[in-house]
């Protein structure tokens, strides 16, 4: 005579969270391994005037995908302060929708808008990467390593190719919008810093987090 299995538990409020996280982590990390690939593959053969047009759109509402980190961490879904968040998915919402695509004259052919896709793209495969293997429990000890310590690179390399591509949007316009442009630019400074700065302190407690996981797992004498 067969035992009928027991039901399995419900979902709890946490594991829906964590489902669904899961899977839009995933689906952005997938959607920036395609900004990436599209990049490195046009960029060496036809040059940096067909990098907007294999990989412009999809950028744009690629990164347009992010609006909902700003819902997820006004919800408390994610412990991302909500300023932070905001900062850094409204700069680039501005950097896609109202420098690139209302000035792609002026910014895209050149090198630095390549360089910005590229840094923002290799940042964020790692990203959506290392947030998909964490929710899941095991993230392997390089990934981690390059979450905490690419951005030393690709942050100055990010910010830089936007300033750049800001001031070319900006001469572009003229008038009353260049000044718009300049102001824009001068707000880069603090914004960059709050940034930067924020994901060293990240990064410092990801380290000491380690460093006393190591002392711990030291067998005692």
């Amino acid at each position: 005579m067969s035992q009928d299995r027991p039901a399995p538990p419900p979902l709890t409020k946490t594991d829906v969270v964590r489902e669904y996280l899961t899977a839009y982590n995933s689906v952005c990390a997938l959607l920036w391994l395609s900004v990436f690939g599209r990049v490195i593959v046009i960029l060496p053969i036809t040059g940096v005037e067909s990098v907007y047009e294999a990989a412009g759109d999809f950028t744009k509402w690629t990164q347009t995908v992010a609006v909902l980190e700003i819902l997820h961490s006004a919800f408390g879904l994610v412990r991302s302060p909500l300023p932070t968040t905001a900062l850094q998915v409204v700069s680039r919402l501005l950097l896609v929708w109202a420098v690139v695509d209302q000035f792609p004259a002026a910014t895209t052919p050149s090198i630095f808008y390549s360089t910005m896709l590229l840094a923002w793209s290799a940042t964020e495969v790692v990203r959506y990467s290392y947030f998909v293997l964490n929710l899941r429990g095991s993230v392997p000890g390089f990934l981690t390593w390059l979450r905490y310590n690419m951005f030393y690179v690709m942050y100055p390399m990010g910010i830089t190719s936007e300033a750049v591509l800001i001031w070319k949007a900006s001469e572009a316009v003229g008038g009353t919008w260049r000044w718009v442009g300049w102001g824009v630019l001068g707000l880069y400074v603090p914004g960059s810093y709050v940034l930067y700065t924020y994901m060293i302190a990240q990064r410092r407690k990801m380290m000491k987090g380690k460093q006393a996981e190591r002392r711990n797992r030291a067998p005692t004498q």
